[in-house]
């Protein structure tokens, strides 16, 4: 486990006994194929890092199903209950097999109590994450307001 986790972005900056203490703060979750992992508008009080397997991200409203994104080894989601109390935005599905670690505000915690940089360095490269994907979502809304106009020429 510990190898495939520290070639992560989340856990590049961490040392080898940070990582160990981290992992053995965890328990894996496993979901079978076809598995809900998380549902929309239920309370979340945890995020996922996907260790094995994909999974797919899909909000449904008015009877349609969005699918919003595709989920490989390494992505994690559900951040948000980290720092709020809302509901969770949409399902998360296990598209195959797969092993995930739920991540509390509990195991930061403790984290924190023993390696305090540790828990600073996984939240950092959270945000680092969090900020590179509102950027490309900016993009590709600046996108779509602006080629539809181009094309029209």
């Amino acid at each position: 486990m510990r190898d495939k986790l520290k070639r992560q972005p989340l856990f590049l900056e961490f040392t080898d006994d940070e990582l160990d203490e981290f992992i053995d703060l965890l328990d894996p979750v496993h979901a079978a194929a076809g598995d809900t992992i998380v549902k929309q508008d239920e309370p979340g009080d945890c995020m996922y890092l996907l260790v094995e397997g994909t999974a797919h991200v899909v909000h449904h409203r008015e009877g349609h199903d969005i699918d919003l994104a595709a989920l490989n080894p390494g992505d994690f989601f559900g951040e948000l209950a980290l720092v709020d109390d809302g509901l969770r935005s949409a399902d998360v599905q296990a598209l195959t097999p797969c092993t995930l670690l739920k991540i509390t505000q509990a195991v930061i915690a403790a984290l924190a109590g023993v390696y305090p940089s540790a828990a600073f360095k996984f939240l950092i490269a959270v945000g680092r994450i969090l900020v590179n994907r509102l950027r490309q979502t900016n993009q590709r809304f600046v996108d779509t307001l602006l080629f539809p106009a181009l094309g029209k020429d």
